[in-house]
């Protein structure tokens, strides 16, 4: 019993460790010793007053129509996500509508995660997300390619990312690092291309036909999120989210 306890603290000390080197590591950039420099006091200030606590784990919503990317947060022993901020977008690429293939311009939409923190980004500081995943290798089909390297990211450029400016990157980039250095290893960032009531529904389907039967498929997600404020349990499943 002694043996299994120790085997448990040393796994849970090597946890913190680990997590701890996130933050730790990512702090020796320049870029982002700035950001926690200029922007982290004042962020620490509104977490704390909005009772997210010490560790807190992050969801992003982004809709491409209303040019917005929201931060939304919880304390780790909470349940719930609640709004913590809301940033524009810096520039706009290709129309309403998923990405297919490399170069068409288009910014993703649907259900994705950060797995890249670049502090050296030529966009000042950029998040990458796992774009593509088996849906969009199922639309783009075999003989094409769906394209890569969608990003998060600083300056006031896009061609298929999402550009918030330095500033406004700073933060968001300081908030990843926080939210994955307190154990967060899956930050979900979900890319609508509106608001996806019923009304929006029908409005944007009328001018974007081709689009109505993947847009329906993303709107169990999203009303998921609206009514229990978590992060639905969406799979990919032959080409299609589905959410369990």
């Amino acid at each position: 019993m002694k043996l299994i306890a120790l085997t448990s603290l040393l796994s849970l000390s090597l946890m913190v460790n680990a997590q701890n080197n996130f933050k730790a590591s990512q702090i020796q950039f320049e870029r982002v010793e700035k950001a926690y420099s200029e922007k982290w006091e004042t962020l620490k200030k509104f977490i704390q007053a909005d009772g997210f606590g010490d560790q807190f784990s992050m969801v992003i919503n982004a809709y491409k129509s209303e040019g917005k990317l929201e931060i939304w947060l919880k304390a780790n022993a909470d349940k719930c996500y609640k709004l913590f901020r809301t940033y524009d977008f810096c520039a706009h690429s290709g129309t309403l509508g998923p990405k297919v293939m490399e170069g068409d311009g288009q910014t993703p939409e649907g259900f994705y995660y950060i797995n890249v923190f670049n502090p050296m980004s030529k966009f000042y500081l950029s998040m990458g997300i796992n774009y593509p995943n088996t849906v969009d290798d199922a639309r783009t089909g075999k003989d094409r390619k769906p394209g890569s390297d969608i990003y998060i990211h600083g300056d006031c450029v896009s061609v298929g990312c999402i550009p918030l400016t330095d500033e406004k990157i700073k933060e968001v980039y300081i908030l990843g690092v926080e939210a994955r250095n307190a154990g967060q290893e899956t930050i979900p960032v979900n890319i609508y291309p509106f608001r996806m009531t019923d009304r929006n529904l029908k409005k944007y389907t009328k001018k974007f036909p081709d689009q109505a039967s993947f847009w329906k498929s993303l709107q169990p997600g999203y009303l998921a999120f609206e009514q229990n404020k978590t992060q639905p349990d969406i799979v990919e499943v032959k080409g299609q989210y589905l959410v369990k």
